[in-house]
């Protein structure tokens, strides 16, 4: 029997408004409050609240046969609560089934694990105490930044106590072995890796609407057939890919819903499938050797590499930039910079700077709001530089606070950033399922 993993990223950015020279020293509301809803409440309504919907009545169809994984950044739960209530709601219920798990992550899918080990923790662990209190679920595993992996990584995910991770299944890495296997982190072998079979996720992630395909159209019993074949080798079949793909990127139109609704039945008759989560996948199937990974690598573009987010100098002055107020934040860790810096650490930031345009530059423009790199650049650097004043000047006051005032008589705090959206109140759940 071959393990299926079913694995769906859920993740929004908060998306920063135009914000020129001229707001600095004024204006220290970065966000673009109203596209951040819309942009949410869109995606709720095409995409998280039916696919929701749809896997519960999946799961509750096969008894439990059928399961999924899920890693919900913490931005995107940030929205939710402000926003869509009602699919923290859904996905609560789909907890609630015993057939769904949920990982750990960045809390602020960041790139934190390339350039700094504690604010990588940091992040981890507030990321794990959202989980637990959203969903009363603790994560055993762990799912990085758009699966950027490599060898030391792996070790620092290790040393928090998680027991799998998943990475890609690029070829420059792998080289002759297969995806399909469970392996073994290079530096601590406690730590199980499963890798992404590229191929078959983006066959529904990126071809399955796509009538120029030589196998369109794509239909349940054909794609189990795929995987269920003796010529398909190894142990698991790890399906990972972006939550939005259903509804958002591949349109309801096309036939996505219907052919997530078939695969259970399609996969599970063929009588050498069978389905599991991320942490049972991991654990019923010993490694089958150990995973060589010297070099950070991710899911992106053709290259698997980190050159998606950090391959040009914009990126780099941007994010050496950034991360050179990680002391300051941290010292002076007030609510209202410390969300600030959750939001400005997201990857998205980096990756609408990308210069990459031969090899995946449509796949860059889609998910892209700027006309070009350099105005996102030029955007990112202006609120990065407002921030970082601002940052300078409530130090300077609290110091001074602390010199001339008694400890017990403290100043407010300079405000930077807006105020959190205020979660609006979840309407009460129905007795009858959708």
């Amino acid at each position: 029997m071959k393990t299926v993993c079913l694995y769906f990223q859920v993740h929004q950015p908060l998306r920063l408004k135009t914000y020129r020279f001229f707001n600095m020293g004024k204006d220290h509301n970065y966000l673009d409050v109203s596209a951040n809803r819309s942009i949410m409440q869109r995606v709720a309504a095409e995409c998280y609240l039916p696919m929701n919907n749809l896997l519960l009545r999946l799961i509750r169809e096969n008894e439990g046969a059928f399961k999924v994984t899920f890693s919900i950044s913490g931005l995107a739960i940030e929205q939710f609560r402000s926003y869509t209530p009602e699919v923290l709601d859904s996905f609560r219920e789909l907890a609630a089934t015993g057939c769904v798990e949920f990982l750990a992550e960045s809390y602020s899918h960041s790139l934190s694990s390339l350039i700094s080990p504690e604010e990588f923790k940091r992040e981890v662990d507030a990321h794990v105490e959202l989980i637990k209190s959203e969903f009363g679920y603790t994560p055993t595993s762990f799912r990085n930044t758009e699966l950027i992996y490599s060898d030391q990584i792996g070790e620092q995910v290790a040393a928090m106590g998680f027991k799998a991770m998943l990475a890609e299944g690029a070829r420059h890495v792998l080289g002759w072995k297969s995806p399909n296997f469970v392996y073994a982190n290079a530096l601590d072998q406690k730590l199980r890796v499963l890798l992404r079979n590229y191929k078959l996720s983006d066959d529904i992630a990126f071809r399955f609407s796509n009538q120029g395909w030589g196998e369109w159209p794509l239909t349940a019993d054909k794609y189990a057939g795929w995987i269920a074949d003796d010529n398909t080798t190894g142990e698991v079949v790890n399906l990972f890919m972006d939550y939005e793909t259903f509804g958002e990127h591949q349109k309801s139109s096309c036939g996505i819903f219907d052919f997530v609704a078939a695969l259970p039945k399609a996969m599970l008759s063929t009588g050498a499938l069978r389905f599991g989560t991320v942490t049972e996948t991991a654990a019923e199937n010993q490694p089958t050797g150990v995973l060589y990974c010297t070099h950070a690598m991710s899911w992106a573009d053709e290259e698997r590499d980190v050159t998606a987010w950090l391959g040009n100098e914009l990126q780099n002055e941007a994010f050496g930039k950034l991360y050179g107020l990680q002391e300051k934040v941290h010292a002076l860790n007030l609510p209202d910079f410390n969300y600030v810096w959750n939001f400005m650490k997201a990857s998205d930031h980096f990756y609408y700077m990308a210069t990459k345009w031969f090899s995946d530059g449509d796949v860059h423009s889609y998910f892209n709001p700027y006309d070009s790199a350099y105005n996102a650049f030029i955007n990112y650097m202006n609120v990065l530089s407002d921030f970082s004043n601002e940052l300078d000047l409530a130090m300077a006051e609290q110091g001074a606070t602390e010199q001339e005032k008694p400890a017990e008589q403290e100043k407010p705090a300079r405000k930077c950033a807006p105020k959190k959206a205020p979660a609006k109140k979840a309407p009460a759940k129905k007795s009858t399922k959708k």
